[in-house]
C-alpha cells in the first residue's frame, strides 16, 4: 500500500514544474517574493513543493518551514500564529546575536500587541472578567496584566477598557506595525538568512476567513527582507473565500477575489490535470514500487526517465520496451504493466486525472487482495480492478451484478447478455444496455461472465451494505462542500452546488448523487428539496443519467407526491430518458392510484 500525503518521489513527471519552482527560489534578485502553486485536492502541490524545497535543506544560508493554517484553526489567529511560527523558526534554526535577540524580542512583542488587538477587543471587558487574564497570560502582555492587577478587586469595567488603550491605541503600537517590516529584515541581515522560504499548507482546506488573515499576514512580510512564500492551494477556492468577504462592495466589475489574489501572489505555477498516459504513468510507478527491491526499483526508474527524457512527448512505456533493456525486471512487473493500461483511461477521465484519487483506488484494490489472502483465497488483480471500476462509477449496477451473482453461482446470466449486447427490455439490467461508460467497461479485458464472481463481491461487502454510506468518508473537502449545499434545502446552496459541478470528477459526483438519495430514502417521507437537488445533480452529467434511473426504480410509488413526480417529469425532458421514465412512472401509478391520473396528464401528454 501507499502512504496517503506527499512524497519525495516524482512519479507524475513534475520534474519540469519542480525546477522552474527551485529556480524562483534560488534567484536572489527576485526577493521577497510570492508563489503560489495551484491545483485541485489531491493534484500534488505538496508534494512538488516539498520535492522543490528539499534541494534547499542543506544550504545553511536557507531556512525553510512549513506553516499549515489548519491546524492552528479555531485555536489561535491565523495572522499572529503565522507571525509567531516564522520568528519561532528562526530562533530555534540561527545563532542569534545581542541585536538580533534585542530585534527578535521586539517583534514578538509587536505581535503579542496584534494577539491581545484580536482577542481583547473582540470580547471587550468581559475577556478579562471572565478569566481572560489568563489568557492575557498566555500572551506574555505582562504590563497590561499589571495595569489590572494595580486596581482593586472590585474590578471597574471602564478601568480595563483603559488599560488596554493605554497599550493599543497610543503611538507606539501604531510604530510597532509601521517598523515590522523594517525590523524583520534587519532580523535576517543580523542572523545571515540569505532565503528564508515559508511553504503554506492546507490554506484552501480553512474558513475564508483565516484564509484572508493568513493573505494579510503574508503581506506584511512580502514587500521586506530575503523571504519566499510559497502558498499551495485550490485558486478557485482562495479567490471564493477574498470575493466573500467583499461581495458587499457595490458598483466593482471586476473579479474581486481574482484582482487580490494576483496582487499578493506574485508568480503562480499552474498543476495540470493528468491526462490517459500520465495516469497510466503513475499508476505504473506506483505498482513497480511495490513489484521490486529498492535496488531494482531505482534501476527501473533510472532506465524509465532516460527513456522519458529522449522523447518527453511521445513517451510510452509498455512490456516489449522493457524486455529489450530489462528483460529480467520486465517479467517481473508484467501484470502491473497490464493492470496500469487497463485503469489509465478510465480513471484519467472518471477521476480527472487526480493522483490521490488514484493512489485510494489503488490502495483499496491492494487491501481487499490481502484480505483475501488471509484467507487463502487468491483473487486475480485484473478483475478485480474492473469490477471496483464499476464500484467507484456505476455503483447502482455493482449492487445490482452482486445481487444477481449471489443467486447464480457468481456467473450472472444477465451480465454475460450485457457484456454481449443482448440485454431486452424484459431483463433486470435493461437501464443500462445504452449507458456509453457501462459499454466501454464491458469492453475493458477480461470478459467476466464466465468468472465466478463471488469472492470478489465477498471483499467488497463493506460498499454493498446500504445501512453505512462510505463513500460520503472518502470524499474530498470540495466534493463535501457540494454533498453540504445540496442538502441545505435552501435555493442559494444548490445553485452553489450544481454551478461547482464541473469541478467535481466523476466518481465523486456519483458518490455525491448516491449520498443524496441515500438521505432520501432514510427519511420517513420523502423531502421534496432533497429529491429536487437530487435530481437537479443527477441531471449536471450525462453519466449519472442511468443512475439516477436506478435510484428511481427502486422507489415505490406509495411514498410520492403529485410535486415530486413534476420534478421527474422535468428530469425526463432534460436526459431524454423517455421510455425508462415512463416505464418507472407506470408502475407508479399501479403503486399509487391516487397519482394515476397525474401521471397520465404529465407523461402521456
Amino acid at each position: 500500500m501507499w502512504k496517503d500525503s506527499e512524497t519525495e518521489l516524482d512519479f507524475l513527471d513534475f520534474d519540469y514544474l519542480i525546477n522552474i519552482l527551485k529556480d524562483i527560489i534560488a534567484d536572489e534578485t527576485l526577493l521577497p517574493s510570492s508563489v503560489g502553486v495551484y491545483g485541485d485536492w489531491g493534484s500534488g502541490k505538496s508534494s512538488l513543493i516539498s520535492m522543490s524545497m528539499k534541494s534547499f535543506e542543506d544550504d545553511k544560508d536557507t531556512i525553510c518551514m512549513v506553516f499549515n493554517g489548519w491546524l492552528f484553526e479555531g485555536y489561535e489567529d491565523a495572522k499572529t500564529a503565522l507571525m509567531g511560527s516564522i520568528l519561532d523558526t528562526i530562533q530555534q534554526k540561527t545563532k542569534l546575536s545581542e541585536k538580533a535577540l534585542k530585534c527578535i524580542k521586539g517583534l514578538y512583542k509587536s505581535v503579542d500587541k496584534l494577539k491581545l488587538l484580536k482577542n481583547g477587543l473582540k470580547y471587550g471587558a468581559d475577556f478579562f472578567l471572565t478569566g481572560g487574564i489568563g489568557t492575557v497570560a498566555d500572551i506574555t502582555l505582562n504590563n497590561v496584566i499589571s495595569k489590572v492587577k494595580e486596581k482593586s478587586e472590585d474590578l471597574e469595567t471602564e478601568s480595563i477598557i483603559e488599560g488596554m488603550k493605554d497599550e493599543l491605541s497610543n503611538k507606539e503600537i501604531r510604530e510597532d506595525i509601521k517598523e515590522f517590516q523594517k525590523n524583520f529584515s534587519v532580523l535576517l541581515k543580523e542572523t545571515s538568512i540569505k532565503r528564508l522560504v515559508i511553504f503554506i499548507d492546507e490554506l484552501d482546506r480553512c474558513s475564508p476567513e483565516t484564509i484572508l488573515e493568513t493573505l494579510e499576514a503574508i503581506r506584511l512580510f512580502l514587500f521586506t527582507g530575503n523571504s519566499i512564500f510559497i502558498v499551495g492551494a485550490d485558486e478557485r477556492h482562495i479567490s471564493y473565500a477574498v470575493k466573500r468577504k467583499f461581495d458587499k462592495i457595490e458598483g466593482h466589475q471586476i473579479d474581486i477575489g481574482k484582482e487580490y489574489l494576483e496582487k499578493i501572489i506574485q508568480y503562480p505555477i499552474r498543476i495540470p490535470r493528468l491526462n490517459s498516459k500520465e495516469v497510466e504513468l503513475y499508476i505504473t510507478c506506483l505498482l513497480f514500487e511495490k513489484d521490486l527491491t529498492n535496488d531494482e526499483f531505482k534501476e527501473m526508474m533510472n532506465f524509465i526517465n532516460a527513456e522519458k527524457r529522449s522523447n518527453f512527448l511521445n513517451f510510452s512505456i509498455d512490456y516489449s520496451v522493457l524486455s529489450a533493456s530489462l528483460p529480467e525486471l520486465a517479467e517481473k512487473v508484467k501484470d502491473s504493466l497490464s493492470v496500469a493500461k487497463q485503469l489509465s483511461s478510465v480513471l484519467a477521465n472518471g477521476l480527472n486525472g487526480n493522483p490521490r484519487h488514484c493512489k485510494r483506488f489503488l490502495n483499496s484494490l491492494v487491501m481487499r487482495e490481502k484480505m483475501a489472502w488471509y484467507k487463502d483465497v487468491q483473487l486475480d488483480r485484473k478483475i478485480l480492478a474492473k469490477i471496483m471500476m464499476l464500484e467507484y462509477f456505476k455503483s447502482p449496477l455493482f449492487r445490482q451484478i452482486a445481487q444477481l451473482a449471489s443467486s447464480e453461482q457468481g456467473k450472472p446470466q444477465e451480465l454475460k447478455l450485457l457484456e454481449s449486447k443482448q440485454l431486452t427490455e424484459s431483463n433486470e439490467l435493461k437501464l443500462w444496455k445504452d449507458d456509453a461508460w457501462v459499454q466501454d467497461w464491458c469492453n475493458i479485458d477480461p470478459y467476466l461472465s464466465d468468472i465466478d464472481l463471488m469472492p470478489y463481491f465477498y471483499f467488497s461487502r463493506s460498499s454493498l451494505d446500504e445501512r453505512f454510506d462510505t463513500s460520503v468518508v472518502k470524499l474530498s473537502p470540495k466534493a463535501q462542500k457540494v454533498l453540504g449545499k445540496l442538502l441545505s434545502k435552501t435555493r442559494t446552496g444548490t445553485t452553489e452546488a450544481l454551478q461547482m459541478s464541473t469541478e467535481i470528477n466523476d466518481s465523486e459526483s456519483g458518490e455525491i448523487l448516491q449520498a443524496v438519495f441515500t438521505k432520501i430514502v432514510s427519511d420517513t417521507s420523502i423531502d421534496t428539496d432533497n429529491f429536487k437537488a437530487f435530481l437537479d445533480w443527477g441531471k449536471t452529467k450525462e453519466i449519472l443519467y442511468s443512475n439516477v434511473l436506478s435510484n428511481l426504480t427502486g422507489l415505490s410509488g406509495e411514498r410520492l407526491t403529485p410535486a415530486l413526480i413534476k420534478l421527474v417529469k422535468d428530469f425526463m425532458d432534460k436526459s431524454n430518458k423517455q421510455l425508462e421514465v415512463l416505464e418507472i412512472t407506470e408502475r407508479w401509478s399501479v403503486e399509487n392510484t391516487s397519482l394515476s391520473a397525474m401521471i397520465q396528464r404529465e407523461f402521456r401528454r
